[in-house]
């Protein structure tokens, strides 16, 4: 039986693709949990409508990811921290003191999309990459001082 997938499926295919699987799989699986639907005129026009939704969700996503990277990239943050002589820290910059720094600017990023260059022990201004997107990764200055 021939149908057309509605959602992507792992070792079947992606969304749109005509595939072909026995009817028990399509009629007890696939249908009931609206994975798929029969590979008919009318239902490749159901498919042709949930593409072009799916791709204007998509689109509407990457605008709002481009536009908060332009935010991050123009904050400038200042990390407060404890430093001893030549300016050494009393333990290390992590990625969740840079995420609550720029959530106090007003940007919540989670810290695993925060990259660090190298590990922050002393005083000074580094730059810091920050993974919004596979495709979009911006730049923020951190200003790291005396306490």
């Amino acid at each position: 039986m021939k149908v057309i997938l509605l959602d992507d499926i792992e070792k079947m295919g992606s969304l749109g693709d005509v595939v072909e699987v026995k009817k028990g799989f399509a009629r007890n699986f696939l249908f009931p949990r609206k994975l798929a639907i029969e590979a008919l005129d009318k239902n490749l026009k159901v498919l042709e409508e949930r593409k072009r939704k799916r791709a204007q969700q998509i689109a509407k996503v990457k605008q709002e990811t481009v536009e908060l990277g332009k935010k991050i990239s123009g904050i400038s943050c200042t990390i407060p921290m404890t430093a001893g002589e030549e300016d050494k820290l009393f333990g290390s910059v992590t990625t969740e003191l840079v995420a609550e720094a720029l959530a106090a600017e007003g940007v919540n990023i989670d810290k695993k999309q925060i990259t660090l260059p190298e590990s922050i022990r002393k005083l000074g201004v580094y730059q810091v990459e920050v993974r919004l997107d596979p495709e979009v990764t911006v730049s923020t200055k951190i200003w790291v001082v005396k306490k």
